[in-house]
């Protein structure tokens, strides 16, 4: 039987998605609490694996087994052995021929930068602190030269490990409200870093460093050098992950 999961998880306190021989990933967590459930080892497969730091509100997983629990079994029962920053918000049986990454026609990510003078105590872990005042129209308009098909070598981190630098972004966006601005961004796949690394060029160009047109410099440059300082990851997290009609999956996304 193959069971898919809708999980969110707050990822400060955790080496990203993937298990570790050292210190602790999300996938472990896991992993363990479903063994329990199931009386058997699991092994799951997510959707994107997130990095230290990141968050997720909708990440998907799926994972076989011989034990038989229905959907509610298995979501109450993997909760009440997971930590408070991991929870499973729906579980539901799924054909064989689903597969957690490989079926996944797109994914959604949201970066948060907090955009005043003061820090804040409340959503350290969570945002962006620029203090810098930021022009977020700017900052959109330069973000649009990034849609469509294209080599996001310039945008990957120089450890992506990636058999192609080709991705194609179907939208994005830079909005502010009061003093929030959030950056929300669809791609069929993502490279290592490369949310956080347009974060960075974009911010760059909100602070007034760099011309609007920039964005685009960076892109056709294909070289990471030419591109702004990595956003930190605590501001980023994956909120939805988008899979064919045919599966009938629950949604954990607005």
């Amino acid at each position: 039987m193959r069971i898919a999961l809708g999980l969110e998880y707050d990822g400060t306190a955790y080496n990203g998605w993937q298990r570790q021989r050292t210190g602790e990933g999300v996938q472990a967590r896991v992993e363990n609490a479903l063994a329990k459930v199931a009386n058997e080892n699991i092994e799951v497969i997510c959707a994107g694996r997130t990095d230290t730091g990141v968050h997720a509100s909708g990440q998907v997983v799926h994972f076989d087994t011989h034990s038989e629990r229905d959907s509610r079994g298995w979501l109450l029962g993997a909760n009440s052995n997971l930590p408070d920053d991991v929870s499973v918000i729906w579980a539901c049986p799924v054909d064989d021929s689903f597969h957690a990454r490989f079926s996944a026609i797109s994914r959604s990510y949201r970066y948060c930068i907090l955009n005043r003078f003061e820090r804040s105590a409340l959503q350290r872990h969570r945002a962006w602190w620029v203090y810098d005042a930021l022009d977020a129209e700017c900052m959109h308009a330069a973000a649009q030269a990034l849609i469509g098909k294209h080599d996001f070598s310039a945008y990957r981190a120089a450890s992506c490990q990636a058999s192609t630098p080709n991705r194609e972004i179907t939208t994005i966006s830079v909005m502010r409200k009061d003093d929030w601005i959030a950056l929300e961004i669809s791609a069929n796949a993502f490279l290592q870093h490369m949310v956080r690394n347009i974060t960075g060029t974009l911010v760059a160009i909100g602070r007034g460093d760099k011309s609007v047109d920039w964005a685009e410099a960076v892109l056709t440059s294909r070289d990471r050098r030419q591109g702004g300082a990595a956003a930190p990851p605590h501001g980023l997290t994956l909120v939805r992950v988008d899979y064919p009609e045919d599966f009938h999956l629950p949604s954990n996304h607005p």
